[in-house]
């Protein structure tokens, strides 16, 4: 399932943006359908212009009923009568999203027999100081089993020892869900550090949801601003 929201605050109809020849949103839809992992793939979009795009390209796609604040709810309203098991959600706005990376959230599942885990997601470790710094950039924290303890705009964790090693991992924003997690998601209110943050994955740790972080070397570009655009269509080229 892929959330496609056609505003953004930080860069208007971002999705609907050309990237070498197709629209952002589409090249996203094409890159989550050729990693041949899921029986299906959708779009789930609040734009009538998104919902052309990908079935008139041939792909599926769902018109939200209602308004949504997050990815998560516009998925679960869309799933909520489908006979699923795991639904991962991808971000319209990353158009490299690669086969490596969905197969590791997938594999999560699949050892875990006593159902212990209720999302996977992925994060990758950065070492740039001006992207640590970045409040667009989400931060995670794990414990000594990858599941995730914090999710931040801000660097953590705070380097005030200087004489040990600081490892920084960078949230990408794909998640694998099991359907009750996501359901129980939709249901929950927003409380505080999910508000202040406006970091979703934060609503789940703060009502005992276990999230396992799979770390991956593909960082992909997200394309949250112009310039990351500049960056995405100088890659695809």
């Amino acid at each position: 399932m892929i959330p496609a929201r056609y505003a953004a605050s930080r860069f208007p109809a971002k999705l609907m943006q050309d990237l070498s020849g197709k629209p952002v949103i589409l090249r996203t839809y094409e890159a989550a359908k050729n990693t041949k992992l899921f029986e299906e793939v959708y779009v789930v979009t609040d734009s009538n212009v998104i919902y052309d795009t990908i079935t008139e390209a041939g792909g599926k796609a769902i018109m939200s009923i209602k308004e949504h604040d997050c990815g998560s709810d516009r998925i679960a309203e869309a799933i909520v009568d489908m006979d699923v098991d795991i639904i991962v959600n991808v971000q319209g706005d990353e158009p490299f999203t690669d086969k490596e990376s969905l197969s590791g959230v997938l594999d999560v599942f699949r050892s875990d027999i006593e159902e212990e885990i209720d999302l996977a997601s992925l994060m990758v470790r950065i070492t740039d100081k001006a992207e640590i710094k970045n409040p667009n950039t989400v931060k995670v924290i794990v414990d000594n089993r990858n599941f995730a303890l914090y999710f931040s705009r801000s660097p953590i964790p705070y380097p005030r020892a200087t004489d040990v090693e600081h490892l920084y991992y960078k949230h990408k924003g794909i998640y694998a869900f099991r359907k009750r997690a996501l359901m129980d998601f939709q249901r929950l209110p927003m409380l505080a550090l999910e508000a202040t943050e406006k970091i979703e994955a934060i609503r789940y740790l703060e009502y005992g949801k276990k999230i396992k972080m799979v770390e991956t070397t593909v960082s992909g570009i997200e394309i949250d601003t112009p310039e990351d655009l500049k960056r995405a269509q100088e890659a695809w080229r």
